[in-house]
């Protein structure tokens, strides 16, 4: 009989623990998409924090203010009229109301801040999304870098556009949001169809509440995010036996979008108004997209091994809509194109990602997509992550907007501006100030009612208008300021108060002829 020997015992116990320790440790490695996925975050946030205030960042702000004031009934985001039924008081505006609120930060540091939460959700999402299509770990770095790179040689910059110039001026908007929703709905679509449990009722249930949230933020993004849970629901493994629950879905995101109180997604449905600024979508598309293409030998390859692969049906449905928003004239449908090269860009990187040894087409694919990258980064993208100070090439660079500060800080709150200059109108009531004229189509506001606004801002500013007229149109919309270019004539009744420090622009004060702005006698 073997003795055994002291503390042979205790000390296989300390091993088999230090082993573990070991093997937990070497478990909660980062995978590389939460490092470079990390490193992405950084350097991105970065390049959009220095991007001043442009484009549709003013409308945005102009909302959360509106709701800073009012946040049960909000006015117009861009005028002194009613707001009811406006398609930007969404859960997600309403939300970041309620933090301007609480902090008492401006709506344009609320709509800043929002930018870096933005990314977070748009980076989770995707890790999620492609991690439901495949377990390789290096492919949710490449479908990151494929998907904000491998756009064009022509700028493509629009609202839910995720190239990495665009996304410097878009990051913070409903839709970059409303597409991080987006992929995190298609993962959770995913995971349902490739279950071979049966799963309950709740789950997709669930699935319907995210996609109804969806709906509200962004109508349109929504679109594309609905055809990547159909695809994922045509792609299952058995999809006419549980199509009662995907039903279950479609109620419960219908219930929560009509519930919603503030507007009707609904009445969206055909509306026409916005239609003509979305045509210019459908311009030049072959040199703002080529690029993404590189992606349709992988498509391929998929569609090859599976017809119902998700990939391969949302990338068809997708085309299905453009198509019809073009023949249509329905232009609006083209917001979707970004997320229609998604299916493109993820199928190469999927690929790509495939372990070695790999054949001889992969490697002259990823060849072909390495060159592509660069084509796609050094003319078009890399201005957007390398500031100006040390760019040894000169890259062409994000916009870079006036700013109004020097004007709106001798306002008052809630005080109507006369203007018809492109920057102003988009950017004055970011800082609580309206317009006579929104720049904007909104659903709350009449579109004769808003042309007729605008026609009698040009009346105001035409050279040959008469003073009563002029004090008509003060009086009728109770106009305190104007805001000119250099070349418009400042009427004799005005008074001159500022001018802007970069454009030459003049800020001269109506409305009675008061030259007090702030307790200071600014009459000149």
């Amino acid at each position: 009989m073997t003795m055994a020997t002291p503390g042979a015992g205790l000390r296989t116990r300390r091993e088999a623990h230090g082993a573990t320790a070991l093997h937990g440790r070497r478990r909660w490695r980062p995978s590389p998409y939460v490092v470079f996925g990390g490193l992405f975050w950084i350097v991105m946030s970065l390049a959009f924090w220095r991007v001043p205030m442009c484009c549709d960042f003013g409308q945005h702000a102009a909302v959360v203010e509106r709701l800073k004031d009012n946040l049960l009934h909000p006015r117009h985001p861009m005028a002194d009229l009613p707001g009811a039924g406006s398609p930007y008081y969404s859960p997600y505006a309403v939300a970041q109301g309620v933090f301007a609120k609480a902090t008492g930060l401006a709506g344009w540091e609320v709509v800043k801040l929002a930018g870096l939460l933005n990314l977070i959700v748009l980076l989770t999402g995707l890790g999620r999304f492609v991690r439901v299509l495949t377990p390789r770990q290096w492919a949710p770095v490449l479908a990151l870098f494929a998907m904000v790179v491998l756009w064009g040689t022509r700028m493509a910059w629009w609202s839910g556009y995720l190239g990495l110039m665009s996304m410097t001026g878009n990051l913070a908007y409903p839709s970059t949001f409303a597409i991080g929703l987006a992929f995190w709905a298609w993962g959770w679509a995913g995971a349902l169809a490739k279950s071979r449990e049966p799963r309950s009722p709740w789950a997709y249930a669930g699935l319907g509440a995210l996609c109804g949230v969806i709906l509200l933020v962004h109508p349109i993004s929504s679109v594309a995010a609905v055809i990547g849970v159909v695809a994922f629901a045509a792609s299952a493994r058995r999809p006419l036996p549980g199509l009662w629950k995907w039903a279950v879905t479609a109620v419960t995101a219908a219930v929560i979008a009509a519930s919603w109180p503030y507007y009707s997604v609904f009445s969206l449905v055909g509306d026409e108004s916005v239609d003509w600024i979305h045509r210019q979508l459908y311009t030049e598309m072959p040199q703002r997209f080529w690029l993404a293409l590189l992606g349709l030998p992988a498509l391929a390859l998929r569609c090859r091994k599976n017809p119902r692969d998700p990939l391969v049906l949302m990338f068809a449905l997708d085309c299905a809509v453009v198509a019809y928003g073009w023949f249509s004239g329905h232009y609006t449908y083209g917001r979707i194109l970004g997320l229609t090269l998604v299916p493109l860009q993820f199928a190469l990187a999927i690929e790509l990602a495939a372990p070695r040894p790999w054949r001889r087409w992969r490697t002259a694919l990823a060849g072909v997509a390495a060159t592509g990258a660069a084509v796609g980064f050094f003319t078009l993208q890399a201005g957007a992550v390398v500031p100006r100070a040390l760019d040894p090439v000169g890259f062409d660079q994000p916009p870079r907007w006036p700013g109004y500060g020097w004007a709106v800080s001798r306002m008052d709150r809630g005080d109507v501006v006369l203007t018809d200059g492109y920057y102003p109108t988009r950017s004055v009531p970011a800082y609580g100030a309206n317009l006579v004229a929104p720049a904007w189509p909104d659903t709350s506001l009449d579109e004769d009612t808003r042309n007729h606004r605008l026609q009698e801002v040009r009346d105001y500013l035409a050279p040959d208008s008469s003073r009563a007229e002029r004090e008509r149109i003060v009086r009728r919309y109770d106009v305190r300021w104007l805001l000119l270019t250099p070349d418009q004539k400042v009427p004799r009744e005005a008074v001159v108060v500022a001018w802007g420090p970069r454009t030459g622009e003049v800020l001269a004060r109506v409305s009675g002829g008061d030259t007090r702005v702030g307790g200071r006698d600014t009459k000149q």
